[in-house]
Parts: structure tokens; sequence; C-alpha cells
């Protein structure tokens, strides 16, 4: 049999926690939870679920990630966020998969998001596809924001969706647009790119379009409209905030770390 070790970071969390952790039980071996500095009942209701809880402080999410993956006893990691839960059919097919010896040294499962009271079939948001169970010593997380594991060859795929329940409101949606386009303009800007004035002006309909039109945000209805601005949205702060940076530079200012 496989063991499998699940893994989440957390802050915050005590209103979504347990929902993730009952989908577990039954299916992982162990459960890490890496909480950043909870001032909720986030690492209490760990506890309650026999998870092993360890504070760190905050880097990013790719160096949490692979903390909780090397705090665990476990070869194989199931990665899951804390707004996520395991639905009944991926269970079964973990269950399958603990049986029998792995074909891949990662595997994908679909994500479905759950917005602002209902579930999300198109707008580029499902399927999404998401490589969360992993062999540890071959694959890793990286990046900064919108972490992903890197690997080397070719990932399985499981039945089942991994639901996410996402945004409450729009002004969740808008706070975590503002604080994801500053992490992607500092990755942008660290990694030498200088050019944002035409992204800003040119991807931004583009990607107003594109999700709404192209992806299947229309059927999606008054949801996949919201998606769609908010994807456009955060495409416009993302260069604008990499200009910014630029601009900073450019005056001989300090630039300090979000």
């Amino acid at each position: 049999m496989n063991r499998l070790s699940a893994c989440l970071i957390t802050l915050n969390e005590e209103r979504n926690l347990p929902r993730a952790l009952r989908s577990l039980e039954g299916v992982a071996d162990e459960i890490i939870v890496v909480d950043c500095g909870s001032q909720d009942r986030t690492q209490e209701i760990a506890r309650a679920y026999k998870a092993k809880a360890i504070i760190r402080e905050w880097t990013d999410f790719a160096q949490q990630k692979n903390f909780a993956a090397a705090s665990a006893s476990g070869d194989w990691i199931l990665s899951l966020d804390a707004d996520e839960e395991l639905s009944h059919e991926l269970q079964q097919s973990l269950l399958a998969w603990k049986q029998q010896e792995p074909e891949f040294p990662v595997y994908e499962v679909a994500r479905r998001a759950w917005y602002l009271g209902g579930w999300i079939k198109h707008s580029g948001w499902y399927p999404d596809y998401q490589r969360r169970l992993y062999q540890r010593d071959v694959a890793s997380f990286q990046g900064i924001v919108h972490e992903s594991l890197a690997f080397q060859g070719k990932a399985g795929r499981l039945r089942g969706d991994l639901s996410h329940y996402t945004m409450n409101s729009l002004a969740e949606h808008e706070e975590k647009v503002e604080r994801y386009t500053t992490l992607a303009a500092r990755q942008m800007y660290e990694a030498g790119k200088r050019r944002w004035r035409a992204a800003m002006w040119l991807a931004t309909p583009w990607t107003c379009f594109s999700t709404f039109v192209l992806r299947g945000g229309v059927l999606d209805g008054s949801r996949g409209w919201l998606i769609s601005r908010m994807a456009a949205r955060g495409v416009w702060l993302k260069f604008r905030k990499l200009g910014d940076l630029i601009e900073t530079e450019r005056h001989g200012r300090t630039i300090e770390a979000p």
C-alpha cells in the first residue's frame, strides 16, 4: 500500500479547514499543517483532526509547501489548500490508487470552483487540472505566486474533482487580485522584465474577451462576466505595478519587499 501524507499550509483558516480535513479522513495516513501564525482557531482545529501542526514564519507559497512535504514521513505527498475538499469520487480514486503500484511520479486532478454561490463550469476555470499528488523525492513546488510542481516525466490523472471554495464576495475577490498582482509584479521584476506599457493596454482587453467568449465565460452567466472582468483587472494591475517598480528603480529609490 502506498502511504499518503496530506500537506496543507494555513493562515487564519478556521472557516475552511474543518471541511478540508474531513475530506481527508480515511484517505490520508498522516496530515501535516504548516501554519504561519494564525490568530484564530486554525491550529486548534488542526490538532483536533489529529494533524501535525507546525508553526513556520511565512516566506512564500512554494517554500511553505516544500517545507510541509519535507516534514512528512510518507514518500507520497497530497498537497491540498485549506479552501479545497476532496470530492467523493476523488476520495475513491485515491483509495484505489493506494492499493496499486504507481505508474507515474506525479498525478493531476480536475479542480472545480465554487464562486459567489455557484459552481463554475467554464470561464477557463474548469477543468482546472492541478498536479497535487507526487512522489516527494522527484518533485517540488516552484514560484512565488501561482506555484506549481516542477518534475521530470509525464503526469498521470485521477478521476474525481478537487472542490475549491473560492471567494465568498466580490470584495474578497478584489482583495485577492490586489494581493496576488503585487506578488506577480515582484516576480516579473526580479526575472528582469522591463516592458509593461504595451502589455498593460493590449493584454487587459484580450484577457476579458478570451475569458468571457473563447473560454466560455458567457455560459457561466453573471459569474462568468465577473470572472472575466476580474481577470482583466488582474492583468492591468500586474503590469501597472511592474511599471511602478521600474519607475522606483529608475529614480534610485529603495524597493521594499511586499
